[in-house]
């Protein structure tokens, strides 16, 4: 009797843990990702960056992804999912996994967790009304990219960049109805998965208003499955 290859596939990669890595919009996920890679012996498998290098390669999936993309359209789920089985597959026999971008729908989630065995969830929960209170004091220099922000990094002269004296701008994003209305989106979207997660014994919650504050908690779980290389102290 032939064995199902993908409990072959999953098995393979039982001394290797997968991890995904979630949180809001603004919340610091970015950043506590770098930090993971920098400081363990864990691969980061960013489901945008993945989309972006099949493309430039153009692999035969890539070229699928193009497609859409090229129409403005959504990728599907489906195709998103073989590309991150096919980049596990590779990493299975000499990496730790930690997966940034995928799953965002329960859909996503059950469909990966039947191809692939994920070991832990970490969920960066940090408060809606901090988020959209850094978000809403960001100002830029169009020009320069130059970033400013009415509470943490001030201009001198407020509305004007320090270096050319040229008018600062808020992006459209950056606006508070907009970061509410994506808060909103990604709370509806997402509190299924973290459920689906929380029922399977997964999830992990971090909790916390800056990137600061929650690293070494996660540090210190991590450090507790994996070898740390280093551990690098934030300010």
């Amino acid at each position: 009797q032939l064995q199902d290859p993908n409990l072959i596939l999953m098995a393979s990669a039982s001394r290797f843990m997968r991890f995904i890595i979630m949180g809001p919009p603004g919340g610091g996920k970015g950043t506590i990702a770098e930090r993971i890679v920098r400081d363990f012996p864990i691969k980061s498998l960013a489901s945008g960056d993945l989309l972006r290098h099949h493309m430039a390669i153009k692999s035969k999936l890539g070229l699928e992804v193009g497609k859409y993309m090229n129409r403005g359209e959504l990728v599907p789920d489906s195709l998103v999912l073989e590309l991150i089985i096919e980049e596990q597959s590779k990493a299975a026999a000499n990496s730790h996994l930690l997966l940034d971008g995928f799953p965002r729908t329960l859909p996503q989630a059950e469909n990966l967790c039947s191809r692939m065995q994920i070991d832990r969830v970490m969920n960066l929960d940090v408060p809606f009304n901090v988020i959209v209170e850094r978000i809403k004091g960001r100002w830029i220099h169009p020009g320069s990219g130059r970033t400013y922000h009415t509470e943490f990094n001030k201009p001198v002269r407020e509305g004007f960049d320090d270096v050319t004296g040229e008018p600062l701008i808020q992006r459209e994003d950056d606006k508070e109805s907009v970061v509410l209305d994506r808060l909103s989106h990604y709370k509806d979207l997402t509190e299924p998965v973290l459920e689906y997660f929380r029922q399977r014994g997964l999830l992990l919650q971090f909790t916390g208003s800056y990137s600061n504050e929650i690293w070494p908690k996660v540090h210190e779980f991590l450090a507790q499955e994996i070898e740390p290389l280093q551990y690098t102290k934030y300010s």
